[in-house]
């Protein structure tokens, strides 16, 4: 039996169409030495989130899910993503060519996603580490993951505040 009717495709890829614009506003109200700070080393920069959004779009999401539609047996290619800012020089990038190089890769994954047509979302690939991830998961993660990191990154401007006011207290703004 078909998995359709629990998947609202056009909503969530006419979001996913619009994330790349709401990605290049959030990161260009910094500098570009903000866009490359971290709080501490083990935190990611800005730009780092923006370089990890594009390798997801290249090597995670759109890849996975055609997979998993395609053949759900056939297994993954791994992702290694441990040190993975610093193996490929995230915060050396410049920020302008990767946000555009993340607006032409989201919108080729957009147009292949209003390709598809009805779709069995229930088709699922056993994950030696998670256990199944359907389909309808996989679209469901790529959509959430990019509100994920648009927090990250509201939390970082929420950091560049109180870095850039030392001893001053940001309560009055409301909780974090």
């Amino acid at each position: 039996m078909a998995d359709t009717a629990t998947i609202s495709l056009e909503p969530i890829v006419d979001r996913m169409a619009r994330y790349p614009a709401a990605l290049r506003a959030a990161v260009e109200v910094v500098s570009d030495a903000d866009v490359r700070w971290k709080p501490t080393p083990k935190d990611w920069s800005i730009l780092e989130i923006v370089c990890h959004l594009l390798d997801e779009e290249r090597e995670d999401f759109r890849v996975r899910l055609r997979s998993t539609l395609e053949d759900a047996a056939k297994p993954w290619t791994p992702l290694d993503l441990d040190g993975v800012a610093e193996r490929r020089g995230y915060n050396a990038c410049d920020v302008g060519p990767t946000l555009d190089a993340f607006r032409h890769e989201r919108a080729a994954s957009v147009a292949w996603l209003r390709s598809l047509g009805v779709r069995e979302w229930s088709v699922a690939y056993q994950h030696p580490k998670v256990g199944p991830v359907k389909a309808g998961d996989l679209l469901v993660s790529w959509a959430a993951h990019d509100a994920l990191h648009l927090r990250q990154i509201s939390k970082r401007l929420y950091q560049l505040a109180l870095r850039d006011a030392p001893g001053m207290d940001a309560a009055y703004a409301g909780q974090w």
